[in-house]
Order: C-alpha cells, then sequence, then structure tokens
C-alpha cells in the first residue's frame, strides 16, 4: 500500500497527468456538443426523432485519448533524465531505491494507473452524458438498465487501454512512439479499424474488441462480438502484455 500510495502521488505531480485527465474529460464533451447540436437540428428537420442508441458513448471512445496519455506518461517520466544540476540522474533510480522489488515497483505503478484511469473515465462518462442530455434535452435516449453495463464496459476499456499504453511504454522505455502510435490509431487513423476491412481476425485486436463493451452499432462492421465476449478478449490482451513487460522489466538494465 506504501508503494501504491507513492505511486499515486507522483502521478498527482506530474503535469502531463493533468493533462491528460483534462484531454479525457473535454474531449469526448466538445465532441459530445457538436455530435448533440448536429443530432438537434436534424430532429428539428424532421430527419430523425431521438438521438441514435450509441450518442455519448461514440464520443467516450474518442476520450480514451486521455487514457493513453496516462499510461504511457506513467512510465515514460521515470525514464526521463534530470538537469546536471540536479544530478543528471533519472527518476527510476531513484524509484528502484526505495522500492528495490521490481515487480512490486511496476504492480504499485500499474495499479496507479489502473485506479487513475477508472476514475478518469467515470468523470468523462458523467461530463459527457450530462452535455448530450443539456443539448439534446426531451430527445435524449432514455437511461436503462442497458446502460449501467454499458457505462462499466467504458470504464473497464479507459483503464485497459491504460494499461496498454503502460505496457508498450515499459517495452520501449520512451514514450515518444508509443504516445504517437496510440492517439493517431485513436482520433486520426484506425489502423486496426482499416484491418478489419481485409480480415475478420482484426475485430480481435483489443481495441476493436474492447469498444464493443459499450458501443453497440459500430459503422462498417458486420462481426457479431458480445460486450462480454469483448471485454474478455481486450482483458486477456493487456494481461499478456504485462505479463510480459514484467519479465522484461525485472531482467534488463534499469
Amino acid at each position: 500500500m506504501r508503494a501504491l500510495a507513492a505511486e499515486a502521488s507522483k502521478l498527482a505531480s506530474l503535469p502531463a497527468v493533468w493533462i491528460a485527465a483534462a484531454a479525457g474529460v473535454l474531449v469526448p464533451g466538445v465532441v459530445a456538443v457538436i455530435t448533440a447540436s448536429s443530432t438537434r437540428g436534424a430532429i428539428a428537420r424532421g430527419a430523425a426523432t431521438v438521438a441514435g442508441a450509441d450518442t455519448g458513448y461514440q464520443e467516450l471512445a474518442f476520450g480514451v485519448v486521455g487514457a493513453i496519455i496516462l499510461g504511457v506518461v506513467a512510465i515514460s517520466s521515470e525514464h526521463f533524465t534530470e538537469s546536471a544540476e540536479s544530478g543528471g540522474g533519472r527518476q527510476l533510480t531513484t524509484s528502484l531505491t526505495a522500492v528495490p522489488s521490481r515487480l512490486r515497483f511496476l504492480l504499485a505503478k500499474v495499479a496507479a494507473v489502473a485506479i487513475t484511469g477508472a476514475v478518469l473515465a467515470i468523470i468523462a462518462s458523467g461530463t459527457t452524458m450530462g452535455v448530450i442530455h443539456v443539448v439534446l434535452g426531451e430527445h435524449t435516449p432514455a437511461m436503462g438498465a442497458d446502460d449501467v453495463p454499458r457505462l462499466a464496459g467504458v470504464v473497464c476499456y479507459w483503464v485497459c487501454t491504460a494499461l496498454l499504453a503502460s505496457g508498450i511504454t515499459v517495452l520501449t522505455r520512451h514514450g515518444v512512439v508509443p504516445l504517437a502510435v496510440l492517439i493517431a490509431n485513436t482520433s486520426v487513423v484506425s489502423v486496426t479499424y482499416l484491418l478489419t476491412k481485409i480480415t475478420p481476425l482484426a475485430n480481435y485486436l483489443p481495441d476493436m474488441a474492447g469498444v464493443r463493451m459499450f458501443i453497440r452499432k459500430l459503422p462498417g462492421s458486420t462481426a457479431e462480438i458480445s460486450p462480454l465476449t469483448g471485454g474478455l478478449v481486450m482483458t486477456a490482451w493487456v494481461a499478456v502484455l504485462l505479463v510480459v513487460a514484467a519479465i522484461s522489466f525485472t531482467r534488463r538494465d534499469a
């Protein structure tokens, strides 16, 4: 618990983590305003009567960029070289001095990322759904029992994505490449989505499977993957990657 508290404190002290929090809340919120305004205009023209079933959830899929930043920065910050005035060392050296067990240190780091990612997802979900309700008013799809597991799926998706980002960064020991690749795949051109057009097996890549936990109608996809299956597939990817990252981290030089 002491190691976990220390890692949580370190995360809170990183400016990039606060940027991740802002991005995680603002990105889906802003996109929600745009899409909800467009939907309201369509309703006013008679082209629609109510928002789609995935309204709000699609925006939260974009907001996962905040979880990506969180996962990458949590690990890459350990490899930053301090200024000459501070001794020119790295945070990782200090961290391993305080917690000699590399596995315990990594577990504490991963736990801190998971908890922070879950809190961020909950805040972003509440904010995004609130925006949708304010903009659309009575045309907002009624919340039902189905929304509880879907919102839980959002939290699970964000946590898993943050852990995937952390695991990749542990392997690369640098934040630029995983940050650029993961953000681009999420918000610019989704390579994994394009791969589903080539082979149906791409639907079982972590992000494509995980998004099924809360997205009911994935545009252009004919694959039938249940929310539970999608969650299990993504969790399996995360577990394997973290095991590989742990083995690599405990065996190589700091």
